[in-house]
């Protein structure tokens, strides 16, 4: 079975790519299915069964997505596997810049709309940086010259990456980008494979449940910002 990984901003149009490219694998005679993870509510598993296609729903809730998709990854996998599935594709949404859903030796995918701003794949990591192919969404929204803004921008930032366009609505592009998938290479077991990026650092107080502000309910990774000493000492008090 291969397992492909696909994140991206919230709203950048995910599922309704895979809805588009799912049905074209169908079309070649290959059975898929999903997993989505998200934060704290989705609808998202509705619209896979309302298309037939085997679904799993994980909400993170108050614990890190990221963390939250490492830890389930390996079981969901496995049920896939027990499905038949030729393929299984991993929907992670709510990640920040600095998470990546990215396995060793699986496909990892980005998605990144348009509509997002021109700067946008300059303040992405690992996200955007480590992904085997880039799907820029909405680009019917938005002029061929901000499409072509926008693509060199994502190209600056991961010029390895295929990058191509698509739309979630009508499937422009869906034959590419399943073509792409249906060669990603067998996954095999996942215990003991490796993330291609560390997760953040993070065992905070707030992390535990601390709501308190103030130096004496920190610990554990705190990182303070540097504050030039004259604006400290020598500012006028408002």
């Amino acid at each position: 079975m291969k397992l492909i990984t696909v994140a991206g901003p919230p709203s950048s149009g995910k599922t309704s790519m895979l809805l588009r490219v799912i049905e074209w694998l169908k079309e070649q005679g290959l059975k898929a299915g999903v997993v989505k993870f998200d934060c704290v509510a989705s609808r998202d598993d509705e619209r896979y069964r309302a298309k037939d296609v085997p679904v799993l729903l994980g909400l993170a809730g108050n614990l890190c997505p990221d963390h939250y998709f490492v830890t389930n990854i390996e079981a969901c996998a496995n049920w896939g596997q027990s499905l038949g599935l030729d393929l299984f594709i991993s929907e992670s949404a709510g990640l920040c810049n600095r998470c990546s859903p990215f396995i060793r030796q699986a496909l990892g995918v980005c998605v990144i709309d348009n509509l997002a701003g021109a700067n946008t794949p300059t303040k992405m990591g690992p996200l955007l940086k480590q992904a085997d192919i880039v799907v820029i969404t909405k680009g019917d929204i938005v002029s061929q010259a901000e499409r072509e803004v926008f693509q060199y921008q994502v190209r600056k930032v991961n010029a390895r990456a295929e990058v191509l366009q698509m739309n979630g609505l009508t499937g422009q592009g869906r034959e590419r980008l399943g073509a792409l998938l249906a060669q990603a290479p067998d996954t095999g077991d996942l215990e003991g494979r490796k993330l291609r990026f560390s997760m953040p650092a993070a065992v905070c107080s707030y992390c535990l449940g601390e709501t308190k502000i103030g130096k004496d309910y920190q610990m554990g990774n705190v990182r303070s910002i540097a504050i030039p000493e004259s604006e400290v000492s020598g500012g006028e008090t408002a």
